[in-house]
Order: structure tokens, then C-alpha cells, then sequence
């Protein structure tokens, strides 16, 4: 793996556990963290008493990109991907029938605290 690639690799996973924390403070407990499926992974699953949140963690290191920009980065492709391998996750998980449900997006860019975007997916898509 090139250096890259690496570098990459642990802003990612650095980047996810900000998010992590960042939902633990909002309420929820962290269910699964990259979730793994033949259909693709979801970064973070968690849950509060009423909702389980499919959470796609989007970072930048550096540039003149705002958090915006980054949102945008989660394309009708990929939140197809999730929304598939939320379905699975789901059909795994007996106890979250009944809970609304809803696919969020945490932003991490540097110098700034990170954006959370509740029910992302449906603002993207319109």
C-alpha cells in the first residue's frame, strides 16, 4: 500500500471515530462501525431510543472545499450502495422494526467543527 493510500486510509478511520463521538453526544449508542456487505459498507450504524441512523462520515484534509462540497460528495450511487446494505443490516437486526429510520451524513473538514446533516439523503435528492 503506497504511502497515499495510508495517509488516506487514517483519515478515514480518524475521521469516523469523530463522528462516532460525535453521535455518542447526540444520544445514540454506536450499533456497528464499518459494516461490511457484498453490497457495500456503511460507515457507522447507531441508534436512539426512536431511530436508527445509517451514517455515511465524508473527510477532507486540506483545499479551499467547505462542508458543502463534501456533502455533495455522497453520490446517487453510493447512497443506493447504503441504502442496500442498510436493508441487509436491517434484515440482520430484528430489534430495530419499528424504528424510524434515516441516513445521515457527518462532515470533517479541518479547522472546523464537524456538520451533522440529519436525513441527508432526501436533501440530496431534491
Amino acid at each position: 500500500m503506497s504511502e497515499k493510500r495510508k495517509k488516506a486510509y487514517r483519515v478515514g478511520i480518524n475521521a469516523e471515530r469523530i463522528a462516532a463521538l460525535c453521535m455518542t453526544m447526540r444520544g445514540y449508542r454506536v450499533l456497528a462501525f464499518r459494516f461490511k456487505t457484498p453490497v457495500g459498507e456503511i460507515d457507522l450504524v447507531a441508534a436512539s431510543r426512536r431511530r436508527v441512523a445509517f451514517v455515511e462520515v465524508k473527510a477532507r484534509t486540506g483545499g479551499a472545499r467547505g462542508a458543502n462540497d463534501i456533502l455533495y460528495a455522497v453520490t446517487p450511487r453510493q447512497q443506493q450502495r447504503i441504502r442496500r446494505a442498510a436493508d441487509l443490516w436491517l434484515a440482520q437486526n430484528k430489534e430495530a422494526a419499528g424504528k424510524d429510520i434515516g441516513f445521515d451524513i457527518i462532515t470533517i473538514s479541518p479547522w472546523s467543527w464537524p456538520r451533522y446533516h440529519k436525513d441527508a439523503f432526501s436533501h440530496l435528492s431534491s
